[in-house]
């Protein structure tokens, strides 16, 4: 392989107090990391390259704060680094797979690696509708990537498909193995691997590797379309805390008075039954 995109996502960690207000987290007082899930993501390609050559691209789409998180990605061993000047560009999954494809198409990657989903939003549309931009196959929340040539896992095309990805997925308590032809994009799971940290060696070396920051206007889109992805289709209306939890109660009496009580105050206090 020539060329592994990975998505890499600047989140807060929740190993840390995070503070939520009524306009969202405070970042003053949080600590940010890379996305947990785009660190499998990122373990992975370094993997993949160490096995079968080429360079490892690491791209992030955020405010400035987000170069911190791609510098972490060429500390860990990525070769080059690309940052979207969020500018302008709304806080939507739409707008960003937009920006984030129109840097991707021209690096005509052979693999696009992803986390599954980012830990701060929940969400895990972003990767998927950059796959459908680039019109590429897709498979997610992988356990185990294996690259082959079609002869290797069985497959026979005449496509002219020179590589496929043999992909070991989570199906919801049980897993399924399915082969896409590449280029594709692929979304981790954890459990693909542990992803490794930093090492001094890596830090001063990331110094002097390449990475450049694109703004919207450099996207090479045409006016009509830099309007369309600077309109959001989404709108966050609230962002609240947990409530605050109960004081514990415990119950007396014989089993069946035990068992009797808990469905009552699941029926009028809990309210989930």
């Amino acid at each position: 392989m020539k060329r592994i995109v990975v998505l890499l996502k600047r989140t807060f960690d929740t190993e840390e107090k995070v503070i939520v207000t009524s306009q969202g987290v405070d970042e003053k007082e949080a600590k940010f990391v890379i996305n947990p899930y785009d660190e499998y993501a990122l373990e992975e390609a370094l993997r993949l390259k160490e096995k079968h050559g080429g360079e490892v691209i690491v791209l992030t789409c955020g405010k400035e704060g987000s170069q911190e998180t791609i510098r972490t990605a060429l500390a860990i061993g990525a070769d080059e680094a690309i940052h979207i000047d969020a500018e302008g560009l709304p806080d939507d999954g739409f707008s960003i797979a937009a920006a984030l494809a129109a840097v991707i198409a021209p690096l005509s990657p052979d693999l696009l690696l992803a986390g599954l989903f980012a830990i701060d939003t929940g969400s895990g549309s972003v990767a998927l509708q950059i796959a459908e931009r680039l019109g590429l196959p897709h498979a997610s929340a992988a356990l185990k990537i294996t690259i082959a040539q079609p002869k290797e896992l069985g497959i026979e095309t005449a496509s002219g498909v020179s590589l496929f990805a043999l992909v070991e997925h989570d199906i919801e308590g049980d897993s399924e193995q399915i082969a896409i032809p590449l280029p594709a994009l692929i979304t981790a799971q954890q459990g693909l691997n542990e992803p490794r940290y930093p090492s001094l060696p890596g830090i001063m070396k990331a110094k002097r590797k390449p990475l450049r920051t694109v703004t919207l206007q450099e996207l090479n889109l045409v006016s009509s379309n830099l309007a369309d992805i600077t309109t959001a289709r989404t709108e966050r209306v609230e962002l609240f805390p947990p409530p605050p939890r109960g004081v514990g109660k415990q119950l007396n009496g014989t089993p069946n008075e035990q068992a009797l009580e808990l469905v009552k105050l699941l029926q009028t206090e809990a309210k989930v039954l």
